[in-house]
């Protein structure tokens, strides 16, 4: 019987380090359910006991049930019958499956027949999940779609739907692409007209909808007409119904046993989310920050699978009469993959748990009677979080989505020839890592808004927050990291006073920047419970900073002819030759 936490050291760390009893005394009111409900924890440590239980539960089934399955589920795929797709039996019984462990409502709350754990948790189950099969996460992942309604839609639709999406009956979709309007959500044009028995009817054409023949719709869709910006979008719910007709399944380089749907809508009945204009700007972008956590999560899973098949097979494998782990520059590599591995897992921890703390706080201001000191004091507190989920949601989606590609490829490296064929699992988890970058906001949007953060000082005020008088041997390190962040402060004086096209021109070497001294305080923060972050603490420090000294060289050189130069430089595109 194998299992995907309990094998996973770092793992188990991660999950003791970053303290979800706090998350627990927060999210449960005082332990006041356990009075109602047989499975509600009575204090804290009860709290968290249950939070390792759900991710004992979920390890085992992958493992023993969702992993062995993979394989034939990225060969096979899914089938598209008369408008419908129909899915492979090994994700059926993989959803079946996990619907009998009562883990599809795991953030809900209890009344709903959810399980009301946090989404720090959940980002843990989806990293096991993804190890075992990414695609399958994208039906799993796709909770923040029961979160949504539960946050924003009336008590008759939570009531209709969220007990059924928490027991499995239903799965959901996040349904916002169109041809014409990618990651520009603003100019989504699918049309929504309200209807004389207050039902809504859309029309359209939606695209790169994953899960997109899910039961339960969640549609962002124009309800304004004279409204062309944002403020004209509103959020509908659609349960699946033969308006809704699945034109096309797409054909893609992976994640296979996730459909991906071209949907067109024919006056199909929806219900309104919430209130009318607020589907974007309020209840998607909202939808978003877990989105991007959830796909963050989904690239640590794959990095761990794809790191797990390198490490085995250099250990194993000989050459020149030694296994190839012993040649110094593979072990270099290896040692590589798994520092970034551990980091895009702690900057997920992290970021999940401060969303965390964000929702709570703002459910406690919006249930209302706390006046005085102490609502001012949970109002300045909730705005921190939020600006600080703002700055970390986006940088860790961008940072491990990135890492999940670059692992991925180096395990192929390992294995060489072998790595390149299909008789390893490696080629998969490149073909399916290469979607994260690009989902749910691509690498240069999560850097356009995790910029914002390195230049409004959200940063630097959260490294403020980690610095502390350590303890040999952790002051040399310290004292690196705050170099790094001179540096840095440095170079977004520099930029900004250049004007925001030359800040975002390196934006990304602003955030890369931030990102390694995040890092740095990550591991000197966990080098005080753990040898092995310590020994990465000494390797990654030294070099992030020679690191942040090159970007800081290029930030601050002035050079600005990629974009003065840029028909010059990359060409003019092949239609436009003569």
């Amino acid at each position: 019987m194998g299992n995907f936490f309990t094998d996973n050291e770092d793992l188990m760390f991660q999950f003791d380090f970053w303290g979800p009893g706090e998350l627990a005394d927060l999210k449960e009111h005082g332990y006041a359910e356990a009075a109602e409900y047989d499975f509600a924890p009575e204090d804290t440590a009860d709290a968290v006991e249950n939070y390792r239980k759900a991710l004992e539960v979920v390890g085992g089934i992958a493992a023993d049930f969702i992993a062995p399955r993979a394989e034939a589920v990225d060969r096979e795929g899914h089938q598209l019958q008369a408008g419908r797709v129909c899915y492979n039996p090994g994700v059926v019984d993989n959803l079946r499956r996990l619907a009998q462990a009562d883990l599809m409502g795991f953030t809900l709350p209890r009344r709903f027949g959810g399980l009301n754990i946090p989404t720090f948790v959940y980002s843990l189950a989806n990293e096991i999940v993804s190890r075992a099969d990414a695609s399958l996460m994208n039906i799993f992942g796709l909770q923040g779609i029961a979160e949504t309604i539960n946050a924003f839609a009336s008590d008759e639709l939570k009531n209709e739907y969220l007990p059924r999406l928490a027991s499995g009956e239903l799965t959901g979709a996040m349904v916002l692409t169109e041809p014409d309007a990618g990651s520009d959500l603003q100019r989504v044009n699918l049309k929504a007209r309200e209807a004389e028995n207050g039902t809504w009817l859309l029309s359209g054409v939606k695209r790169f909808i994953t899960n997109g023949c899910g039961d339960v719709l969640l549609v962002l869709a124009r309800s304004e007409p004279e409204e062309s910006g944002g403020l004209g979008l509103s959020l509908y719910l659609c349960e699946r119904q033969d308006a809704i007709q699945v034109r096309h399944l797409e054909d893609k380089l992976g994640i296979h046993g996730s459909p991906t749907c071209e949907l067109e809508f024919h006056d199909a009945a929806g219900y309104l989310i919430g209130e009318r204009r607020r589907g974007l700007v309020t209840y998607t972008m909202a939808l978003m920050n877990g989105a991007r956590v959830g796909i963050a999560a989904q690239s640590v899973g794959i990095a761990e699978a794809a790191f797990r098949e390198a490490r085995a097979y250099a250990h194993t494998r000989t050459q020149f009469g030694r296994t190839i782990e012993e040649f110094p520059a593979v072990a270099d590599l290896l040692v590589d993959m798994k520092t970034r591995l551990e980091a895009a897992r702690s900057l997920t921890c992290d970021a999940s748990r401060i969303m965390d703390i964000d929702i709570i706080l703002q459910e406690q201001l919006e249930k209302g009677g706390i006046e005085g000191d102490v609502a001012r004091e949970l109002k300045q507190k909730q705005r921190r979080y939020k600006r600080l989920a703002a700055f970390m949601t986006p940088v860790s989606k961008y940072y491990a989505s990135e890492i999940a590609v670059s692992v991925a490829s180096d395990a192929i490296q390992i294995l060489g020839g072998s790595g390149y064929m299909k008789d390893y699992p490696v080629e998969r988890y490149w073909r399916d890592a290469r979607i994260a970058p690009i989902y749910e906001g691509t690498s240069q949007l999560q850097i356009v808004a995790a910029v914002r953060g390195v230049t409004s000082g959200v940063a630097e005020g959260y490294f403020k927050e980690m610095d502390m008088d350590f303890e040999r041997p952790l002051v040399g390190l310290s004292k690196k990291l705050r170099a790094m962040r001179s540096e840095l402060a440095r170079c977004v004086s520099f930029a900004k006073e250049r004007g925001s096209d030359y800040t975002d021109l390196y934006a990304r070497d602003l955030v890369d920047i931030a990102i390694d001294i995040l890092i740095g305080y990550h591991l000197l923060l966990q080098a005080q419970h753990s040898r092995k972050k310590l020994a990465m603490a000494r390797r990654f420090i030294p070099r992030a900073l020679r690191e942040a000294r090159r970007r800081s060289a290029n930030i601050t050189s002035g050079d600005m002819a990629v974009i003065k130069d840029f028909l010059l430089l990359a060409g003019a595109p092949s239609s436009q030759e003569a």
